[in-house]
Order: C-alpha cells, then structure tokens, then sequence
C-alpha cells in the first residue's frame, strides 16, 4: 500500500509471502481487519515509524498470547511488525542474515522489550483461530 488513505482491507487471506503486506509511511486512516495471515517471512513491513493505520481482529499465525476467557479473541496485543522487517526495508542485503542466529536473538529481545518497534503498529483483538472467508 502505498499514499492509500480511508480504505477498508477485510476478509483476505495473506498466505505464504514474503511479505504479508507493505504499508509504506504515506498510509494513512486505513483500517486492515478480519484477516488472517499465514505463513509469511513477514507479516507486515512499513518504511516510517508513524502508523497512522489500524489492524483490528485479524488473524496471526505467529500470535503466541493466550485465551483465557475462551471468546477467541487473544487477551494479549499482537505487535506484527519487527525489528528485522524494518531493517531489511531499509538495507535488502539484510535479508542475508535471514535464518541466522542473530536474527534469532533480535526476534527473542522483541519479545521481552517490546518498545523496540512502534507501539502503534498493534492488533489489539488478535484472533485465535484463521476466519473462515
């Protein structure tokens, strides 16, 4: 996506890309949900750190949180960008590190310090199981 403004992504299924979706900085007031995203190298990449777009109710396979109330909606805010999304964005020679053991202690850091990447890049009610579209 690119310099799209109030456009409503629903009901796709985004299965085994490299990348999911690319939203570029010039998005914005566009809302993504109900989808659900399978198997990517990367879910969602951007080139700017203001995101100025929703993601609502979408399925991630990479989601890791939890359902305690059993209402399908994961209890814990998914973050679908990471760090090494942004940086192969900005450097593609990166994406040579790809499956390395670097790589690995980036995405694990991720998750303990999560103010790494945007805290606005967030899906607040991450399904638990793929919509049937």
């Amino acid at each position: 996506m690119e310099g799209t403004s109030r456009i409503l992504v629903e009901k796709n299924t985004l299965e085994y890309n490299g990348w999911g979706m690319k939203i570029q900085a010039s998005c914005m007031e566009n809302e993504i949900k109900n989808n659900n995203f399978v198997g990517n190298t990367f879910d969602i990449s951007t080139n700017g750190s203001l995101v100025l777009n929703t993601f609502n109710s979408n399925y991630w396979d990479k989601y890791e949180g939890y359902d305690l109330d059993k209402n399908g909606v994961g209890d814990v805010p998914f973050h679908p960008l990471n760090l090494f999304a942004v940086l192969t964005e900005n450097n593609p020679s990166a994406m040579l590190l790809f499956r390395s053991f670097m790589i690995t202690l980036l995405d694990k850091s991720e998750k303990v310090l999560p103010s790494i990447t945007p805290d606005n890049f967030v899906d607040k009610t991450p399904l638990m199981h793929s919509l049937r579209l």
